[in-house]
């Protein structure tokens, strides 16, 4: 008899574990899902970006925002930012082979979500019709 493990059984085979406070998978894992993260990540995923197309491409996020989160996927590993030496000075970013696993799983996700619009948008109004 076989029995299938759940998705969190098998994470207590892994030497990280994101439900650990101190673990540091945590915060790459909020890196990667915090509001900007995914975002920068699935548009990066479509090719390398000049900061400030993929500053048009996360429509919203600030010059700030953005340069701290780039920072961030880059220090996990995740982004690649290539400096040009040219006048005015260019930089490009990229996702590293991780960087485009990530993203792949990430855009599974997004296009989850995306396709399940409808039905979130139901049962919003159901929500906030029986609390009305």
């Amino acid at each position: 008899m076989t029995t299938t493990q759940g998705p969190t059984e098998d994470l207590d085979d892994l030497p990280f574990n994101v439900f650990a406070k101190a673990c540091p998978s945590r915060g790459t894992l909020e890196h990667v899902t915090g509001r900007w993260g995914g975002l920068a990540l699935g548009a990066l995923y479509e090719g390398s970006l000049r900061f400030n197309e993929l500053r048009r491409r996360v429509d919203g996020v600030s010059e700030k925002m953005l340069s701290q989160t780039l920072h961030a996927l880059e220090r996990d590993g995740l982004v690649h930012r290539e400096a040009q030496p040219t006048n005015p000075p260019r930089v490009d970013y990229e996702l590293t082979p991780l960087g485009r696993d990530v993203a792949e799983r990430l855009l599974a996700l997004i296009h989850c979500v995306e396709g399940s619009m409808e039905q979130v948008l139901a049962a919003r109004e159901r929500y906030d019709s029986a609390r009305a």
